[in-house]
């Protein structure tokens, strides 16, 4: 038998006031892409705002449905809409805020299993790590550098 260590580096920031200006704004941007959040069954809000190479800034909310498996969360829905109207840019940073509507979010909140795969999907296609900024409704702010310090034992197609 062998043993297999896995470790990831992430950065903690305090405050969105220690982000550097775009992630700053981006994170933002988010923010008021959550407001459009449809979550009448779980009261829980994300909003996802992505930027791309060419500058253009995509915005996704999550979206319930009474059959709860054909929602979509925010980050799936703001990566798919990018590959959609974008197909050949560059996906440079995704920034992530969510929160219950019961009560205050202060932890940071990641991508759930299925978007973590989605957003792998995007950097084995464009051969380059997006960068991942994640937060609740305030407090601390956790940045990758690539969704593959969050999934890393990656499904890909070379397993097909």
């Amino acid at each position: 038998m062998k043993e297999l260590q896995i470790t990831t580096d992430l950065q903690i920031f305090e405050s969105l006031n220690e982000l550097p200006k775009t992630v700053k704004e981006l994170m933002k941007v988010a923010s008021e892409a959550r407001l459009k959040a449809y979550a009448p069954y779980s009261n829980f809000s994300v909003g996802a705002a992505i930027l791309l190479e060419n500058g253009e800034i995509i915005t996704g909310s999550n979206q319930e449905n009474a059959s709860f498996p054909s929602g979509l969360c925010a980050e799936r829905t703001a990566i798919y809409y990018a590959g959609a109207k974008f197909p050949n840019s560059i996906i440079k940073t995704m920034a992530i805020i969510a929160g219950s509507q019961n009560h205050k979010t202060i932890t940071p909140i990641p991508p759930c299993g299925a978007c973590r795969q989605a957003i792998a999907e995007y950097e084995i296609k464009q051969a380059q790590p997006i960068e991942l900024y994640f937060m609740g409704e305030e407090g601390e702010i956790i940045k990758s550098n690539s969704l593959a310090n969050l999934l890393p034992l990656l499904f890909d197609k070379n397993v097909l």
